[in-house]
């Protein structure tokens, strides 16, 4: 990019709304006034989108021209379909060689790869394009070889794309249509390099679309270096919490702790449940489904076909509560997902805002719970307020009404699912449930843990399980 237009581009970006959008093509109303190919217009039609969401209608006329698109925008604004239907309608019609695909789309997780790539399957289906998601923890061969048969779409994350590319298995050459979605979370975990390598082979002339929560430091870097004059759209302040979400933080008493989550996973309905650690996640989810609370567990450290079966069944209801790190905070879209729950409180205004992200999706309200005892609330309170977020502070124990009414807690049955022993805890066994020699996710998503008395926790986790037992008779 020449200094004339990255000059234009941060001018544009520092700029009021109105001024920037005042030289862009008008928004539309209606995705029949984009002149999208038939066959896009039937399946849209046949999934009921009909109305673009404010992303897409600001976005599309600009990206269908083929212009180079900055979009900033809240987690769940619809983003995919913004960028997804533009990148194929401008690449219908055209056929990859091997392993020479044309239009990419780079993510930062597995989850989100996958998810882009089943948004976008049916339109790519429709249009006769042949669509890959390349991802890491599956089978780089299987990969290699739906690259080698040709595919015009390759939804992939950098480490795994990178892969492909050294061993001669992906060719970026002829890549005239390249995505970047939640540019962000890819920079905050350290695959700059490989995103900008991968960049330095797609085609010079062809269009680049950058879609992040925010625009700063290495994001800028990214803009300023390979968007030419971007059309810039934002709708939504970088930093806002959506209006439809209703925040709420309990304070809870530590001896209680579990019980309250407990109860609040037990609910009617699904919820999705936050820990800071890995173990904490395997933790928790051994004593619900002890108590009879269909759980599972999502973290980097299960391989990479479970979690995706984990998430089918988080989402057709096999699943109720989804117990998981920050992997789940980013690319994670569950239908009508209504309660999302800070066991361990988030520790970064942006992580808070991805978690809470997962519920209040398309248009629908939500409500995001944090747990918190009584020392972490000064904590969290700022946190929050970093977030522009001003939550309802209730002090609850489990069993109240008050604990109900707010997220449908109940009694769980308290029948094992998997013939272990009850899940009974002792009531006054108050032990975070990060804190017990945990292991954390490498990745920043997974971390966060602040636990300083790791080795008395665990000891008092002994001397109760040791009483437990006593009393059982074992």
């Amino acid at each position: 990019m020449n200094e004339s237009a990255r000059s234009d581009a941060r001018q544009q970006d520092d700029a009021p709304e109105a001024a920037r959008t005042a030289s862009q093509p008008p928004a539309v109303t209606s995705f029949a006034d984009l002149g999208l190919p038939g066959a896009v217009l039937r399946v849209l039609d046949e999934h009921g989108v009909t109305v673009p969401f404010p992303i897409q209608a600001a976005t599309l006329p600009n990206a269908l021209a083929g212009r180079d698109i900055l979009g900033r925008g809240r987690t769940g604004s619809g983003k995919t379909l913004a960028f997804g239907l533009a990148m194929l309608a401008r690449t219908a019609g055209r056929r990859a060689q091997p392993k020479e695909p044309l239009a990419l789309v780079l993510v930062p997780t597995r989850e989100l790869a996958q998810q882009v790539g089943a948004a976008l399957a049916p339109y790519a289906d429709a249009l006769r394009l042949r669509l890959t998601t390349v991802v890491g923890g599956v089978s780089i061969g299987r990969q290699a070889a739906a690259l080698r048969d040709g595919a015009e779409i390759v939804v992939a994350t950098p480490g795994r794309l990178h892969d492909l590319v050294a061993r001669n298995g992906c060719r970026l050459r002829r890549v005239r249509v390249a995505v970047l979605d939640e540019a962000d979370q890819m920079c905050d975990l350290g695959f700059l390099p490989q995103v900008t390598e991968i960049l330095d082979q797609v085609r010079a002339d062809g269009q680049r679309m950058l879609f992040s929560a925010t625009l700063d430091r290495d994001v800028d870097q990214l803009v300023r270096s390979y968007l030419r004059d971007p059309a810039v759209h934002s709708v939504d302040p970088s930093s806002s919490a959506v209006s439809s979400i209703e925040h709420h933080v309990f304070v809870v008493h530590g001896p209680d702790r579990y019980a309250v989550t407990t109860e609040i996973a037990a609910r009617d309905g699904r919820v999705l449940l936050f820990l800071d650690t890995k173990h904490g996640v395997d933790q928790l989810t051994r004593h619900l489904r002890a108590s009879g609370v269909a759980a599972a567990a999502l973290h980097s450290g299960k391989a990479q076909p479970q979690r995706t079966r984990t998430l089918a069944q988080f989402k057709d209801g096999a699943v109720t509560a989804l117990v998981a790190t920050n992997v789940a905070a980013r690319g994670l879209h569950v239908d009508d997902l209504d309660l999302v729950v800070n066991v361990d409180p988030a520790t970064d205004p942006k992580d808070y805002l991805h978690r809470a992200g997962r519920t209040a999706r398309a248009g629908r309200s939500g409500t995001v719970v944090t747990l918190v005892l009584s020392g972490q609330r000064r904590e969290a309170s700022q946190v929050l307020a970093d977030a522009d977020v001003v939550p309802k502070v209730t002090k609850v124990r489990s069993g109240e009404a008050e604990l109900s009414r707010i997220t449908g807690a109940k009694a769980p049955s308290g029948k094992p699912l998997d013939g272990g022993p009850t899940g009974e805890r002792p009531k006054n066994h108050n032990v975070p449930f990060r804190g017990l020699g945990s292991t954390k996710d490498t990745a920043k998503g997974g971390s966060g843990g602040r636990s300083s008395r790791k080795s008395g926790e665990a000891r008092k986790l002994a001397e109760a399980r040791k009483a437990a037992r006593v009393r059982r008779g074992g």
